[in-house]
Formats: structure tokens, sequence, C-alpha cells
């Protein structure tokens, strides 16, 4: 007897799309590094370490792209029995990050742990630490998310402990990242409206207090507010990020040609890098750039949604906690480059340079692509055991 099902496609293992938007974000970024370091090389080792930011950043993303590998490997049930001891080690890094001695400290910050080699910042890669903690939390405490004292006020013990740490250094870009992170991973997880509500604006009244209470974030905010009052002093960053902005209009003057990057605009292979590629790609490439990372995110959404349904929580909270991060990032550090946000030392995510920064994303995308080759694997096999369901 014929079945009318004669043939039974699987699902491929992995998002081909979603792989594509990654390589092409790290191969984009790869060049606009390259084109934005060359003079600050050149400055700084001669005329033949023009390459010098280039090298360094493809090794960046070898290692990134290994320890991707590796972490890919490791099933999330795994992550999920490990996610307080996790967060227990990045919490120990930002403890060791501020013992004299130990963390070194740049330009007044004290962010980083040498590695001989290279410089390690735990503070990128609590990040990842807080997205896994966070969902672990979440689904052990199912059950109390709605009771302040079993399942908000221990989050909010830990949030203000992390918080603390981070600005000691002072890392008070990272602290809003992880708190947006940290926070709608429980609003995703089921906390009560009320009890987010109040966490919320308890949040916004301490950052509007280290605000005031601190004259550099207060500068920041007045050169954000009209940075041409004072373009050489307080303003100068904003002011040659918007020139940039300005020269590059709708197709750039071309790849190589920027000259905000001759040593006009700060920072210009790193936190400004989206500044040195509006100017030479033009609003054609920064809207292309836009797009890629809104797709990014979304694809993470549909991943974690597509992890629910099959009941994977842990994963769907992970995988929507790194759309989070990586949109909450982005968001912040185009808003800096355009002048809609004040100035704040965040890294474009998969295309600024700096190998913390890299390798962290590259771990959180490589779990991304984890959960979703599970929710694949699920799937195939749901649909091969209807597919033997029916045959009999």
């Amino acid at each position: 007897m014929s079945h009318p099902i004669n043939s039974h496609e699987s699902l491929p293992d992995f998002d081909r799309i979603l792989i594509w938007t990654i390589l092409i974000l790290l191969g984009l970024g790869l060049v606009m590094v390259y084109s934005a370091s060359i003079a600050i090389a050149e400055a700084g080792r001669g005329i033949g370490g023009y390459g010098y930011y280039l090298i360094r950043h493809i090794a960046y993303l070898m290692v990134g792209g290994l320890i991707g590998l590796m972490a890919f490997q490791v099933p999330m049930r795994i992550w999920q029995q490990y996610s307080t001891y996790v967060f227990l080690f990045g919490a120990s890094l930002l403890v060791l990050v501020l013992i004299p001695g130990i963390g070194l400290e740049v330009k007044g910050s004290q962010r980083w742990l040498p590695l001989v080699v290279v410089n390690l910042q735990p503070s990128e890669f609590m990040k990842f630490f807080m997205v896994i903690y966070a969902a672990g939390y979440v689904v052990r405490k199912t059950a109390y998310l709605n009771s302040f004292t079993k399942g908000f006020l221990p989050m909010l013990l830990i949030m203000s402990l992390v918080g603390f740490l981070l600005l000691l250094q002072p890392d008070f870009g990272a602290f809003v990242v992880i708190t947006v992170v940290a926070m709608s991973v429980l609003f995703l997880g089921g906390m009560s409206l009320k009890l987010f509500t109040g966490l919320s604006i308890f949040l916004a009244i301490s950052l509007y207090g280290l605000i005031m209470g601190a004259s550099y974030r207060m500068d920041r905010i007045i050169a954000f507010m009209d940075p041409w009052a004072d373009p050489f002093g307080k303003g100068y960053q904003l002011s040659h990020a918007l020139i940039a902005f300005g020269r590059g209009e709708w197709l750039g003057v071309g790849l190589g040609s920027s000259v905000e990057k001759l040593f006009y605009l700060p920072e210009a292979h790193t936190d400004f890098l989206l500044a040195v590629l509006a100017e030479e790609l033009g609003f054609i490439g920064v809207i292309t750039v836009i797009i890629l990372f809104v797709w990014l995110v979304m694809r993470a959404f549909v991943i974690g949604r597509q992890a629910a349904k099959l009941e994977f929580y842990f994963s769907a909270l992970v995988a929507q906690g790194i759309g989070i991060w990586i949109g909450v990032q982005t968001f912040i550090n185009m808003g800096v480059n355009m002048g809609v946000l004040p100035t704040k030392g965040l890294t474009l995510p998969l295309m600024s340079f700096g190998g913390s920064s890299i390798t962290a994303t590259c771990l959180a995308l490589a779990i991304l692509l984890r959960v979703d080759w599970e929710n694949r694997q699920r799937l195939n096999w749901e649909s091969r055991q209807r597919l033997k369901s029916f045959a009999a």
C-alpha cells in the first residue's frame, strides 16, 4: 500500500542565513578596522607597522572562533547545570581586576588583566556570564518570580554586587548593558509587571544619581546636548563623529579615503568605527550594517521562541538574552556615533577592534547557534517520529 508522503525533508542542521550574517559583519569589521587604524598604526609602529591592528584583529577573530567552536560542543543542559559557577567565575575576575598589581590601569580605568601578549577585559565576558546566570536563575525560581523576597530581592542583590564591581573600575557602559540584559531576561521569564516596574524605577533613579555624582559623566551629557559649544574640548569626539557622517553623504568618500581617521577622530578603530564607516561608505553602508544587526537580533528572538515552544526554557532565555545584549550594545554604540546618545565607551559588536569584545561576542553567538542546532535536532526527531507513526 502506498502512502501520500513519498519523501521527508529534514531541516538543515544550521541557520545558514544567520551564519552568513555573522560572517559578513565580522568581515566588514575586519576591513574597517584595517582602514580606520592605518594612520595610528604607522604613527605608533613606523612606516612598516600599518598592519599592526589588522594582524591583531585577525588573531582575535581566530581565538574567538576557536573558543566559539569549543563552546558549541557543550550541550545547553551543561550550561544550565553550571550557570551559577559560570557567574561566580566572572565575578571573581571582576574582583581580581581591581587588585593593585594585578589589574592593569589604562587612561584612568582599571578594567584589564594583563595576560603576557594580550589584555583581558572581564566586563566583556561578564555580559555573557550574566545572560547564562539570569536564564538559569529564572528557570530555578519560576515559582517565586512574583515574590519580592524569594524571587526579586536575590537578583537585585546580585545585580547590585556586579554593578558595584563595575563602577569601581569604572565601566559605566558595561554596567548599563548588563543591567538591561538581566532585567530583560527576568521580564521575559515571567516576572510580574509590578515588580519589574519597581525595579526599573529604582535603577533609573540610581543611574541618574551615578551621572550626577561624577563630573566627567555630567561633562559627557553636556557635550552630547551641544557638542559645537566646545568643539575642541568636551564636544571634540562627537563633533568629529558628526563631521564624518556629514562627509559620507549617500555613497561615502570611498574605502580608505576617510579624513577623520587621520588623528581627528579619537578611538577611530574601536568606539567610533561606525563614524569612519559612514564617512567612507556613506548612508548606504550604515543602513546595510543596521539591517544586518536587526536581522541578527530578530533571529535570536525567533530561535528563543522556538526553543520555548519545544520547552527548552533555559535555552530560550539564553538566546533572547544574547539578542538583547547585542541589540542594546549596538544601539548604544550607534547612538553615540550619531549624536543620539551621550558618549560612552562601548564597542560595536563583531566589528570594532578589541580582543575581549570580539571573543566574548563570538562565544555568545556560538551558544546561540547551539540553541538553534538543538532546536533543529528536536524538530527533526519529532518529524521522523510522526513519519514512523504514519507509516505504521
